[in-house]
């Protein structure tokens, strides 16, 4: 499984922000990070309306974390982006089973099981975890 760019950078992102610890124009942001100015700007409209950054206007304006790297998680980062975390598409609640199944079938207890692995895994990493050579709890 591959998540999308725009996830890959939303990570980079608020690392970017955790490892300065103050505020940063979107322009610095842009540039440390690697992703154009513009879909930094995309993707930093998406973590302020989800609370994980700060955004001030003005001279002094930027953006910030809007808590600390210890409560931030990757999971939610990526679901900011994305939106829940699913490995395929028979979690969505849309979904129909081609296969006519009234329980889960044989596919979708296993890739409920994956799910959950990686869901869990993705939340035991902080920012500060991250920070810190990639070392969660």
């Amino acid at each position: 499984m591959c998540l999308t760019l725009e996830s890959d950078y939303a990570v980079r992102i608020i690392g970017c922000l955790a490892s300065e610890n103050k505020r940063i124009d979107a322009k610095n942001i842009s540039e440390r990070t690697g992703v154009s100015l513009r879909f930094s700007l995309k993707i930093l409209r998406k973590l302020v309306s989800a609370g994980l950054v700060r955004s001030f206007k003005g001279m002094q304006g930027g953006y910030e974390l809007a808590r600390s790297p210890a409560e931030i998680t990757m999971l939610d980062v990526i679901e900011t982006v994305e939106g829940d975390y699913y490995l395929n598409r028979c979690h969505e609640d849309e979904f129909v089973c081609t296969r006519g199944a009234k329980d889960c079938c044989c596919y979708q207890n296993v890739f409920n099981e994956i799910n959950e692995t990686v869901s869990k895994k993705l939340a035991s990493y902080t920012f500060a975890d991250l920070l810190n050579n990639g070392k969660s709890k």
